[in-house]
């Protein structure tokens, strides 16, 4: 017997399934066109006639946002911009090694308040950049660097210098993006110029334009080109900065008016704009607390100021009943706050609030955590204490405290160290030819932490050093980032002979480009900082062995002007720093050769 139900024919499909069908496929169809780029070319067209390139684009955008200087090293994915940045103005300067362009760029973002520009080729150009990238991650710097790649159709397909270099610099960038049409080249890069300036200026901004790709994919080329130079607005976009409340700046004016014995502990951060230096030394000044500079806010005070105490911080510390963190960070250099007394109450300034809490559950507590721009908060702080004042009995304990410690500096620097001169005597004799207009750049162990106690620098943005990440290398870059900024100033770096072995082939882009630097190189023949605890600890001095090197007569090689000093010229150091000077003056290059012995000045200090 036959099935009814078997034997009628299938129902037809519902006009709403049909409908939604339609619809799904329709969706399908404009998402894969929006993604070919096929919507945009219908009301954006190719110019074929057109002789731009995208380099253009860039150098209009950096044009457009004051940028002065682009630190390279050449490669073919980036000759477009380095042309076209030309053409407009902007110094194009050449080094021998990508990561000492990085660390020239960090240098004029610290010094100016713009953003720092490097330009570099794909593949093994941007990886040498990575230790320079995170260091000025670390150290607060806004830098773009502006990574080549391999055409985007080539990609996992071996092309040259091909890898997957987001991946790579994602954890190390507040902002990353690979361009692959020309037409977003101006939005992507106001956008990553603005989050450098924006906020916490820690994290460096990557932009990866893409170069060409095959000409046989035609889709690929319209949509590169498409609408590509039609106008765009290239300037500046808002910046966002963090502001403290007026209720947290009263909280805060209310506790500092009751200290006896208030600190402050100045970190770089606080000299970030928009709060120009001099208006924060007044605030300062006004203030009238004693206070401790680091990191770029060394010479802030200028040379010997009353309220700047520069020795013995951590028994301060723990006297002090309220302590003002003005972008200090509780990291290894305040012992992760241990060296913050339980019974202080403690301010803590800053613009990034993991950094404003680094290690607060664990060794110390703020009574008030303030997110925000330091410079901003420390003239408000200071209007609503107009008129208070503390007894001096504070800051003269502080500074009898400092007497006493320079007074044993003066005694070491008498000591005999054998052959060689004593470093603390040298860098004293640093510190008295030092000219009041010298921006030091300080880049080493041994020979800079002790120079970091004898020498001072003569004013705000006087002082670069490599920040919190502890770099060797740095300083090149930053003395050739310096001079291009501060044309004026006298450049003096502060070498070890270990960090020197990374600059010494850029003393020949120094001669190139003209750019006359002081360099100071304290040999003592080692990686002195390091065997201080290794040989003590482990018994070996394996691989912190250096040779007393002719490095003066290296740099002759390359074009500089090179001169030593040696324990024969004791009596001349004075004559010889003079020469140096005067050579430089003359626009040449200069590295004075310094040999020198061991003391017990840092004994005990750690290097991990």
């Amino acid at each position: 017997m036959e099935n009814p139900a078997a034997a009628a024919p299938a129902a037809d499909p519902s006009p709403v399934f049909l409908l939604l069908s339609f619809g799904t496929l329709v969706a399908a169809l404009l998402g894969a066109a929006h993604r070919l780029g096929l919507l945009y070319r219908l009301m954006h067209k190719v110019d074929k006639a057109s002789i731009r390139h995208g380099g253009e684009s860039v150098a209009a955008v950096l044009r457009a946002h004051g940028v002065r200087f682009v630190f390279t090293l050449v490669g073919g994915h980036i000759s477009p911009l380095l042309v076209a940045s030309e053409k407009l103005g902007i110094r194009v300067v050449d080094t021998r090694h990508e990561v000492t362009a990085v660390f020239a760029a960090d240098a004029v973002a610290r010094l100016t308040g713009t953003v720092g520009v490097a330009a570099v080729t794909a593949g093994p150009g941007l990886t040498n950049t990575v230790t320079a990238v995170k260091n000025a991650q670390v150290a607060q710097s806004p830098v773009l660097l502006l990574g080549g790649a391999a055409s985007t159709l080539l990609q996992k397909r071996g092309a040259l210098q091909a890898i997957d270099q987001m991946s790579l610099f994602r954890p190390l960038c507040k902002f990353c993006a690979s361009v692959r049409r020309v037409r977003d080249i101006v939005p992507t890069l106001r956008a990553a110029i603005a989050a450098a300036q924006s906020g916490t200026p820690e994290e460096k901004k990557k932009v990866l334009p893409s170069c060409l790709t095959p000409r046989y994919l035609e889709n690929c080329l319209a949509n590169l080109f498409a609408g590509a130079w039609e106008p765009q607005p290239e300037g500046p976009l808002p910046l966002h900065i963090p502001l403290a409340s007026p209720q947290q700046v009263q909280r805060c004016v209310e506790i500092v008016s009751r200290a006896k014995k208030p600190l402050l502990v100045i970190g770089s951060q606080a000299l970030l704009p928009p709060t120009p230096a001099a208006r924060l030394r007044a605030a300062v000044e006004t203030l009238g607390v004693p206070c401790f500079l680091g990191g770029m806010a060394r010479g802030l005070l200028g040379q010997n100021h009353r309220l700047h105490i520069r020795q013995n911080r951590g028994a301060a510390l723990k006297k002090a009943d309220v302590v003002i963190l003005a972008g200090a960070v509780c990291d290894f250099r305040l012992s992760y706050g241990r060296v913050l007394s339980r019974r202080s109450r403690i301010i803590v300034v800053n613009r990034n609030r993991a950094d404003m809490l680094l290690n607060s559950d664990i060794f110390w507590k703020p009574q008030e955590a303030v997110q925000g721009d330091i410079g901003s908060f420390m003239l408000k702080l200071v209007e609503g204490l107009q008129g208070q004042t503390w007894a001096p009995d504070w800051l003269e304990e502080l500074r009898e405290a400092d007497r006493h410690k320079e007074q044993t500096f003066r005694e070491k620097a008498a000591m005999s160290v054998g052959q060689h001169l004593n470093p603390v005597r040298v860098l004293q004799a640093v510190e008295e030819a030092l000219p009041d207009n010298a921006l030091l750049v300080v880049d080493g162990g041994d020979f800079v932490a002790t120079a970091a106690y004898l020498v001072q620098p003569r004013g705000p943005l006087r002082w670069l050093d490599p920040g919190a990440f502890g770099t060797l290398g740095v300083g090149a870059g930053f003395a050739l980032g310096a001079k291009l900024s501060q044309p004026d100033t006298e450049v003096w770096c502060l070498f070890g002979d270990g960090a020197f072995g990374y600059s010494l082939m850029e003393f020949d882009t120094f001669v190139r480009h003209k750019i006359p630097v002081m360099a100071l190189v304290g040999n003592d023949a080692g990686w002195t900082q390091i065997s201080r605890e290794q040989v003590p600890r482990l018994g070996s001095n394996v691989a912190c062995g250096l040779a007393y090197t002719d490095y003066h007569k290296a740099v002759m090689g390359l074009g500089a002007r090179g001169l030593l000093l040696s324990g024969k010229s004791e009596d001349q150091v004075a004559e010889v720093l003079r020469e140096g000077q005067r050579q430089c003056r003359d626009g040449h290059p200069v590295v004075v050769n310094i040999l020198i012995g061991r003391t017990d000045f840092r004994d005990g200090s750690i290097s991990m």
